[in-house]
């Protein structure tokens, strides 16, 4: 049975770090619709006045951020002595845990930025769990092409296309994310096999398909395959799923738990010092 378009949701422009413009999808009004994501942001410009400020240090708890480069270089760097740039089609998975002080400041000052940030919550067993951080290069994405130049990158969990099935490159999680990037030929189409989720997202970020436009969020229900069909301007998309939690949302900008006492918490352990552990510098894997 083919999954079907029951929802459709406008990302919203807004500003965030040091004035940097975006697009975001994000709300206590979507966190049923999005679990277990918490938040869609897309930068996309070639203006460096709406990039430049970037992303200085600042603090997370409770939650993993995913960053997907397509054009451009962002440099990361985080209290427990990460450093490193990004590129286009590289990632960067990072995951906050207990508590995590990091920057994001872009590598250049003139030409096109777009890359995407995604908040993945974590399971309230799992919020303090130590920091992690994970660079992924574009070369060890795994990628499926076909003759028409459409193109399926499997960047976090397992998608079937054509009689190719594309496995992510990270270990297994508790949310099951799949992450994809799909990128489909004029008026061409596709079907993807994503498992038994429940529900599958598709944020467009160029062209359109049937049903949704640039700069929408479709959701799609339950079913065997998902049909994507890209109109006369092509079609680019990310195709998200996972595993709902459908845990207590508490949420106070960069701290994300399942209560108020426990945001009351982070922001205790924040002003005290005491929000990260600390480490020797080195890299922390997933």
């Amino acid at each position: 049975m083919n999954r079907k378009l029951s929802q459709v949701h406008l990302s919203l422009p807004s500003r965030d770090g040091d004035g940097v413009k975006i697009n975001r999808i994000a709300g206590a009004s979507m966190h049923r619709i999005l679990d277990p994501y918490l938040m869609i942001d897309e930068i996309n410009s070639d203006s460096a006045a709406d990039y430049m400020g970037g992303f200085p240090e600042h603090p997370h708890r409770g939650f993993e951020t995913i960053t997907y480069m397509k054009a451009g270089r962002m440099r990361h760097r985080d209290h427990m002595g990460n450093e490193g740039v990004i590129g286009p089609g590289d990632v960067q998975w990072m995951t906050a845990g207990h508590g995590v002080l990091h920057s994001e400041m872009p590598e250049q000052e003139d030409g096109l930025m777009h890359g995407f940030q995604i908040w993945l919550n974590l399971p309230a067993a799992d919020k303090l769990k130590p920091a992690a951080y994970q660079d992924i290069r574009s070369a060890e994405i795994p990628c499926h092409q076909d003759e028409y130049g459409s193109e399926v990158r499997v960047i976090a969990g397992k998608l079937g296309v054509g009689n190719t099935t594309l496995n992510g490159c990270l270990p297994a999680m508790p949310t099951r994310p799949l992450l994809a990037d799909v990128s489909l030929a004029p008026d061409a189409e596709t079907m993807l096999d994503l498992g038994d989720y429940e529900r599958v997202l598709v944020f467009v970020y160029a062209g359109g398909s049937t049903g949704l436009k640039s700069k929408q969020l479709g959701v799609y229900g339950s079913g065997d395959t998902l049909h994507l069909r890209a109109g006369e301007q092509g079609f680019d998309a990310l195709v998200l799923s996972g595993t709902a939690l459908r845990e207590p949302i508490a949420q106070y900008g960069p701290f994300v738990m399942n209560q108020p006492e426990e945001i009351e918490q982070a922001i205790r352990d924040f002003q005290e010092g005491k929000l990260v552990t600390q480490c020797a510098p080195g890299r922390a894997h997933l």
